[in-house]
């Protein structure tokens, strides 16, 4: 099973980085690759909350909020649509402090099914195209 991976050291604390990517549908706020983001199904720290996503090409994503877990910053959701080849898509975001800096350090990875000969573009796709653009942003937020 692939397992995407991007991280980032931002120059601010955890809970600044937690507080302005906690709410589930506030994402179109901090990351240049989504357009606009809607919130179906509950508020953005409800568990079960879906949002409909919509890239700068008018792609359609459709997210669901699996876990909300405020102590340790870290929220994990799953696809439920997309123009992606994948099946059984489910992404953690978590934020810790770096304890000697009183920054943070944020991670983004994911695990899914996909057929094998896309595999290695989608794993590229997701951690550069998605999660690296999403935290590297974060760090041009804060910086």
């Amino acid at each position: 099973m692939p397992k995407p991976y991007a991280s980032a050291v931002l120059p601010v604390s955890a809970d600044r980085v937690w507080e302005a990517i906690r709410d589930f549908g506030s994402i179109a706020d901090w990351h240049p690759g989504i357009a606009s983001a809607e919130l179906k199904g509950g508020a953005g720290d409800q568990v079960g909350a879906v949002r409909r996503l919509t890239g700068p090409g008018g792609e359609l994503f459709v997210e669901r909020l699996l876990i909300l877990d405020d102590t340790a910053r870290s929220y994990t959701y799953e696809i439920l649509e997309s123009p992606f080849p994948v099946r059984a898509y489910e992404a953690t975001m978590r934020v810790t402090p770096v304890t000697d800096t009183g920054y943070a350090f944020a991670e983004w990875t994911a695990t899914y099914d996909a057929d094998a000969e896309d595999e290695a573009r989608l794993t590229k796709t997701f951690s550069r195209g998605i999660f690296a653009t999403g935290l590297s942003a974060l760090r041009d937020r804060f910086s």
